[in-house]
């Protein structure tokens, strides 16, 4: 008996021995194991409200620049940080519900890996060209409230129109994969595609970036980007007080200087018979943007009645007279004697453009493709009283009153500011989101500042390769049968034996 269990030891030790030294001879591949996801947080402090947008991105990103898609957005309630001039503690107390719901959507373990930062744009630029104390007290006031959480912050600061431009043309063609893309193997590829232009237009400024082979000859339109390892040159230009909100005012201005200071200001681009009542401080002359029309005796209390008539010619010709088109220091310009090259490409226009468009489009029924089709689909607008306009958009007052005025705006700014033609303006795709992401400069922001942060390394793990695994697996269950076969052949001879005595 003793003989016999030796024999079994020594042949089971033999096995694993055996087996053993296979595994260890055997080849291995290293596999790439995924890396956790890094985040990344963006207030976009606007001149009329302020959205959080969470970002993510694999964290050994590739090629310097992080692939980062939406994660979460969350829109502030109340104004945009520069209407809380005046009020101390507003500013940060308004940001506090969003940044919680941060805390939340964010795993705890990437809290301090994650960057933070808030970027501020014309509202803010306007308010610290009137008062520069408050603007910085209104950042310093911001800023202390977000590194009260547990993020890493990076700098809460106030972007030029030139940087907001060029963001914001970053997001459109990252959105679009003009920059890079998932191939069908899973390896991020460099598409090779043109780039397309961006058109933006908030409440206190516009903008149009586009990339250029031209000279640009005032090098404050110049930017470089060096993305996914290529660099591109771009042309780009922020016009302040051109975004939607500072234009209504600017025009208002210019019709009560115009028809002079009276109980009754007719406005040609409300809807007719339309009428409401304004006071002239607050809501026409208290903006640096009104200054030029301001009337020298002003009594910034008083009120006065609007009453629109709809008149689409008279309109046109007002909107017109907010633009320069006069004389131009270099070779060509767009208006207000700026530089332009030559428009290039396709265009994505997004913010107040594509609201704008969207109303054209349904109180119209009309696609436009051309000038002309905006033109007269312009027109039926203008000719429409506040009760259709509110009856087929299933919008209130607020918005349907300058849906005339807007839409002249962006007919003036795209075709004779721009140089918008028959060719040129179908190019135009008018967006608000892409690719399961909010169109605007934010995105772009995380992208440049993704740049920043340290690549973490892929984890490698030891795998075998498929043909090795069969084999090793059909030698177990080979062993497994032939050990079993052996006990069974053990159990026989010895219940013969037992059967023999």
């Amino acid at each position: 008996m003793a003989d016999r269990n030796s024999f079994i030891l020594a042949v089971v030790l033999l096995i694993l021995a055996i087996v053993g030294i296979v595994l260890v001879v055997l080849p291995t591949e290293e596999m790439k194991q995924p890396p956790q996801n890094m985040y990344g947080i963006v207030l976009d402090a606007g001149s009329s409200h302020t959205s959080v947008y969470i970002y993510k991105w694999p964290a050994d990103k590739q090629n310097g620049t992080g692939i980062v898609t939406q994660h979460d957005e969350c829109h502030v309630k109340g104004g945009g940080i520069s209407s809380y001039a005046g009020i101390r503690d507003g500013a940060a107390k308004s940001l506090e519900a969003c940044m919680e719901q941060a805390v939340k959507v964010i795993p705890k373990s990437r809290h301090h890996q994650t960057p933070l930062c808030l970027g501020a744009t014309a509202g803010m630029r306007l308010l610290n060209e009137v008062n520069a104390a408050e603007s910085q007290r209104i950042l310093k006031e911001v800023e202390n409230k977000l590194r009260s959480y547990p993020f890493q912050f990076k700098e809460a600061v106030i972007l030029s129109g030139q940087a907001e431009g060029t963001y914001g043309w970053v997001t459109v063609n990252y959105l679009l994969e003009n920059f890079v893309k998932c191939g069908f193997v899973g390896q991020w590829l460099n598409p090779g595609r043109e780039t397309i232009g961006a058109l933006d237009l908030g409440g206190a400024s516009t903008q149009i970036t586009f990339e250029t082979s031209e000279e640009v000859e005032n090098e404050s339109n110049l930017m470089e980007l060096k993305l996914y390892g290529q660099i591109y040159r771009i042309y780009t230009q922020s016009f302040l007080c051109y975004g939607q909100d500072q234009f209504l005012r600017k025009l208002l201005a210019h019709l009560i200087k115009t028809q002079g200071v009276k109980s009754q200001v007719i406005h040609p681009c409300y809807p007719r018979n339309f009428s409401v009542s304004v006071t002239l401080g607050q809501d026409v002359f208290d903006s640096v943007c009104t200054k030029d029309y301001r009337p020298a005796q002003l009594d910034p209390h008083m009120t006065v009645t609007v009453v629109g008539t709809g008149d689409y010619r008279s309109c046109l010709d007002s909107v017109r007279q907010m633009f320069s088109f006069g004389s131009c220091p270099y070779s060509k310009c767009s208006f207000d004697a700026v530089f332009q090259p030559s428009l290039r490409g396709s265009f994505m226009a997004f913010s107040a453009f594509y609201f704008t468009h969207s109303y054209i489009t349904l109180l119209t029924s009309k696609t436009i493709t051309s000038p002309y089709e905006m033109e007269k689909a312009i027109q039926l607008i203008c000719n429409m009283t506040i009760a259709e306009m509110m009856e087929k958009t299933k919008q209130s007052e607020r918005y349907m009153k300058n849906v005339c005025a807007v839409s002249n705006f962006v007919q003036v700014l795209l075709m004779q500011g721009y140089h918008f033609d028959e060719v040129s303006l179908p190019s135009i795709s008018f967006r608000k989101t892409a690719g399961g992401a909010s169109v605007g400069w934010a995105l772009g922001y995380m992208l440049s500042l993704t740049n920043l942060v340290p690549a973490e390394s892929l984890g490698l793990m030891k795998a075998l390769p498929s043909g090795p695994w069969a084999g090793i697996l059909f030698l177990f269950i080979a062993l497994l049968f032939i050990g079993l076969g052996h006990l069974l052949m053990i159990y026989r001879n010895k219940r013969t034996q037992e059967d023999m005595v």
